[in-house]
């Protein structure tokens, strides 16, 4: 008898090992500065808490070194190679290439095809990832590698609602792939990647909802619920949209969220990020799960590792890292185990009685209909002091906004806004000769894609910004066979 308790206390000590930590991070390497490979996996075993890596590529050089750390990751492949991988011979080579030569001494647990392919990519890729994901698994399989699981992250893009929670649901044009797909992760066990960025939904009123500081919470009136912090309710909305579906007992994944610390905007501080990432380590490894998902403990990859001075875009795009490129930290977000850094975060947020209570809700800043979240690996918009100034119009078509050039911005600035959403993974073809909203002036040309940047990332005064080139409208913009997405 004393034997099997001992092993029994043995086995619950080696299972809570096993998940002691939750938390793992993004290591993007768009810089000239970062240290070699083998010397990051080295720091993250022996002066970090963090025990999983997300790759946005199948780097050999970075799977390399992760050999026999126990570290586990999730490699990537590129958006591009999806639709030949549905040719069981091409993904048996994808994986004799990319995987075997170093698995499994290098923890390689998931296989990621793509990256928000249903945002960013065009019809021909969304229809190719489902089939891709079944094929691969197979060739996996054919391989003799059967615990590595194969997965695709969303960004919130896929959400027609998600306010309040419990009414979150997929757009209509994105559920027959997720049907498919959940399917498929419900079948393999594989997990169900979003990418939650309470930050886009960032407003100076809902701050403290979005960093996990204390504050009035929102109330879900159609399930009782009460929400402490915008995190909780993103998932809970993807949740709700899962299992409108009939899939809710998915295992979901949060694959990227976090928070820059420097811009050009207070919203981007060492302060706020280190509230946001270290109050999310301390809520995902207390194990409290969400509201709808309770005693839930999620896989959560901070975005990143490093700050990344080679990425496009605005300042903020180079400072989202927990550390520097000498490996010293931005800030303590608690994932060090001598827990040295500096700003440390601040009280969170506890849920109250019944009683204390606020009378009436606040609504977070989630993507409501026609929103869409961040762009894959690309610019996140930066928050302006002002956001950008409304126009005037009518009012009659049902509180649709447009994001469009101001007429005093210079054609400089204009061909500037142009190149920058491009970049960024925007569709820019419409805008060529030959397409419906090609036009000689760049001003229409610029404003059509400026709103298109504007509709895909929240929807918010600041991503019509554009250095002050950008106003809203309420009038509808478009123009013969050219139509604004609103």
């Amino acid at each position: 008898m004393a034997t099997a308790k001992l092993l029994l206390s043995l086995l619950l000590l080696v299972q809570l090992a096993a998940t002691a930590y939750s938390i793992g991070v993004n290591y993007g390497t768009l810089a000239d500065n970062l240290p070699p490979p083998a010397k990051v996996a080295d720091f993250i075993k022996t002066q970090t808490k963090i025990d999983a890596v997300k790759l946005f590529d199948a780097n050999p050089d970075i799977i390399k070194a992760f050999a026999n750390t126990n570290i586990s990751l999730t490699i990537t492949v590129p958006n591009g190679e999806i639709p030949s991988l549905k040719n069981l011979q091409t993904a048996r080579r994808w994986i004799t290439d990319h995987v075997k030569p170093f698995y499994p001494a290098s923890k390689i647990k998931y296989i990621a095809l793509g990256n928000e392919v249903l945002h960013w990519g065009d019809d021909a890729l969304k229809s190719s990832l489902v089939p891709a994901m079944e094929t691969f698994h197979s060739a996996l399989a054919q391989e003799g590698i059967k615990d590595v699981k194969v997965s695709t992250p969303h960004s919130l893009g896929i959400m027609l609602s998600s306010d309040p929670p419990s009414t979150g649901r997929f757009r209509p044009e994105v559920i027959p792939i997720l049907t498919q797909m959940l399917k498929f992760c419900t079948q393999t066990k594989s997990p169900f990647m979003v990418n939650p960025y309470p930050y886009f939904g960032w407003s100076p009123e809902k701050e403290n909802y979005a960093l996990f500081r204390p504050n009035q919470g929102v109330h879900d009136t159609v399930t009782g619920k009460f929400y402490t912090n915008m995190f909780d309710g993103l998932m809970d909305a993807v949740y709700s949209a899962a299992k409108a579906i009939g899939f809710g007992d998915v295992d979901m994944i949060a694959a990227e969220t976090g928070w820059p610390s420097a811009c050009e905007f207070p919203v981007c501080s060492v302060q706020n990020a280190v509230d946001y990432n270290g109050n999310l380590i301390k809520h995902v490894e207390s194990g409290k799960g969400t509201p709808l998902m309770p005693n839930r403990k999620f896989e959560t990859y901070i975005f990143a590792l490093f700050n990344e001075n080679q990425k496009p875009g605005p300042s903020a795009e180079k400072n989202w890292g927990l550390f520097k490129p000498d490996m010293t930290p931005v800030y303590n977000a608690g994932v060090m185990r001598n827990q040295q850094g500096g700003a440390t975060p601040g009280p969170t947020m506890q849920i109250p009685t019944q009683a204390s209570r606020p009378a009436g809700p606040t609504t977070p800043a989630a993507p409501k209909k026609g929103e869409k979240g961040r762009p894959a690996k690309q610019p996140k918009p930066s928050k302006p002091a002002t956001p950008a100034t409304p126009t005037a119009g009518g009012n009659n078509n049902g509180g649709k906004k447009w994001c469009v050039a101001k007429p005093a911005a210079s054609n400089q600035a204009l061909q500037s806004n142009i190149n920058y959403v491009c970049g960024t993974g925007v569709d820019c073809k419409s805008i060529q000769p030959g397409s419906a909203c090609f036009d000689k002036d760049i001003r229409a040309r610029a404003s059509y894609l400026m709103n298109a940047y504007y509709q895909a990332n929240g929807r918010h005064n600041f991503n019509c910004d554009f250095s002050g080139s950008g106003q809203i409208t309420t009038t509808d913009p478009s123009r013969g066979p050219c139509k604004y997405n609103a």
